[in-house]
């Protein structure tokens, strides 16, 4: 691993809309899902607007200039307690941006914003095979086994 890190991870703010969109590049490519990502993107608005929203959180790591890793996660308030949880939705570093740290650096920069927030957690779900994304996780938390429903949303049915 590389001792000296050359990369830098900060969380977007609304005057980020590019280097969001620059992640959905990222996120396309590492998920082979580049229409998802990046055919339809939303307006300025919209990003000014969601990187506003202190419950969205989006974390880009930048090498050189260029986005090579970034992270979204998004923060739960629970209803029992007062406590909230952060669920990392998307997680991604470029394929040549790889085993160097940077995605282990976009967890710990998330798990410093969960604890200012007073969150409990931060938790991530990984798809059976993706024995990289399974190991790192292994490497910072406790694994748990769940099942994952996709419910659509009324008229959404096919």
């Amino acid at each position: 691993m590389n001792q000296t890190l050359a990369f830098h991870v900060r969380r977007l703010v609304p005057a980020d809309a590019e280097l969001l969109q620059a992640m959905s590049r990222v996120f396309g490519a590492a998920f082979d899902e580049v229409e998802t990502y990046t055919a339809r993107p939303p307006r300025g608005a919209y990003f000014d607007r969601l990187l506003g929203n202190p419950e969205f959180v989006a974390l880009a790591a930048r090498e050189e200039g260029e986005v090579i890793g970034g992270l979204v996660a998004y923060e739960l308030v629970k209803f029992e307690q007062e406590r909230s949880e952060f669920y990392i939705y998307d997680l991604a570093v470029r394929e040549e941006s790889r085993r160097r740290g940077v995605a282990t650096a976009l967890i710990e920069e998330m798990r410093r914003i969960a604890a200012a927030n007073s969150a409990e957690v931060v938790f991530v779900q990984a798809d059976h095979g993706d024995d990289a994304a399974i190991a790192l996780y292994s490497k910072l938390g406790r694994r748990e086994e769940v099942l994952h429903f996709d419910i659509p949303a009324a008229g959404r049915d096919k």
